[in-house]
């Protein structure tokens, strides 16, 4: 994890929201508005949501609001008439709006697509919000390779990856004996595997205990979101990969442990509500006050946990074995996963079939060392095409 010492940063605080009309995005916008005075907007962009984008904008009144489809661009433009606020259009002018002079940036697109506007922010030494997980699983070593080389600072977003930020002893990690991810197993933790064969889209994206977007939510359905997530905090924190492990919490209360040498283990809880890793990354030095209910313990009354079944999900091995092998492999896991995703969710592949599709791209595309963000999109880009014919071919089987 790259982190200096806290800044001594100006109030009120410039801050860019890549992804701002996702759940991410949605829930920054709204720790936001409930403090005017302390920040500043820059920039907001989505991939195509242009009403809900525009009614963002007529609110934070950012310098500039950006929508990745190119073709929205009139659209845009039309709904931001007589505001004040520029509109652009494209994945460069994304890639533009992270370079913008904002300290803080929420880095909440999500995929493969959020890799470059990360490290235009990155590039200039900003304060990253990261809620993308990709950028550390597709790019772990070009990103942190960059993240020390500019002087940027990374600040987790995920519950987990932020619960053990806030308890990590970074000048003393070598008193870390391990780090415990949690998860809450999904909507699928006691259902058999015959059963997920049947799996709709709309089941899989019906989580029990957190509102998210469809694609992760389908990730937590399948708990590759977990398996990513161990790849992410393998960057993020100096543990190496067998002692990362990962614990199936069904509360989503505990939201990450780190384990000391003494025998201390110590957690951070908390309501599963976004907005509180949100305004720790936000606020980071300090911290800022959210609506999120509060934690009663004496209401919840028990906690538990379980080893995750890797049968039933096999995600879980195959996001493990990739960190194992290296190079691009972890690339390959998270192109293949989204090509997987989106078919399933298209209704051209079952539920059971998104690890099938994973597994043969891992064994299928070639793998090779990534020195390069050039390099990163290459490898992308031929998982991708393998992860699509393997889909295709299922489908005309089926």
């Amino acid at each position: 994890m790259v982190v200096t010492q806290p800044r001594a940063d100006a109030v009120p605080r410039r801050v860019t929201i890549l992804g701002s009309t996702g759940s991410i995005g949605r829930n920054t916008v709204d720790l936001i508005e409930r403090q005017p005075d302390a920040f500043v907007v820059e920039a907001l962009t989505a991939n195509s949501n242009v009403a809900l984008l525009a009614e963002q904008s007529k609110k934070l009144r950012p310098r500039v609001a950006v929508v990745a489809d190119p073709d929205r661009y009139a659209d845009l433009k039309d709904a931001l008439a007589g505001s004040g606020v520029e509109a652009a259009a494209g994945a460069a002018s994304v890639t533009e709006a992270a370079a913008r002079p904002a300290e803080w940036v929420m880095a909440a697109i999500v995929g493969a697509a959020g890799l470059e506007p990360t490290l235009s922010a990155v590039h200039r030494g900003a304060i990253v919000g990261l809620a993308n997980k990709e950028c550390l699983v597709c790019a772990g070593d070009v990103m942190m390779t960059e993240v020390s080389h500019h002087g940027a600072t990374l600040l987790p977003v995920d519950s987990e990856h932020s619960a053990i930020f806030q308890v990590f002893e970074f000048d003393r990690s070598d008193r870390v004996e391990r780090i415990v991810l949690t998860a809450s197993g999904g909507p699928f933790r006691e259902t058999s595997r015959a059963d997920m064969a049947q799996v709709t889209p709309e089941q899989a994206v019906a989580h029990p205990n957190w509102d998210m977007g469809a694609k992760i939510s389908v990730d937590s359905a399948t708990m590759m979101n977990k398996g990513l997530e161990l790849i992410e905090a393998y960057h993020l924190f100096p543990v190496p990969e067998p002692r990362i492990e990962i614990l199936v919490h069904p509360q989503s209360v505990v939201h990450s442990m780190v384990a000391y040498v003494d025998g201390s283990v110590l957690a951070q809880m908390g309501t599963p509500d976004m907005r509180t890793p949100i305004s720790y990354a936000l606020g980071w030095p300090d911290r800022m006050p959210t609506p999120a209910e509060r934690l009663r313990l004496e209401e919840i009354g028990t906690l538990t946990f379980e080893q995750p079944d890797p049968d039933r999900f096999p995600a879980l091995t195959l996001a493990r074995q990739a960190l194992r092998t290296g190079g691009a492999a972890p690339t390959i896991l998270n192109a293949a996963n989204e090509v997987a995703v989106r078919s399933f969710l298209d209704r051209r592949i079952g539920f059971l079939d998104i690890a099938h599709t994973v597994e043969h791209t891992l064994s299928t595309a070639p793998n090779g060392r990534l020195e390069s963000l050039s390099a990163v999109m290459e490898a992308d880009t031929r998982a991708r095409e393998i992860a699509r014919a393997f889909v295709a071919k299922r489908t005309a089987v089926n």
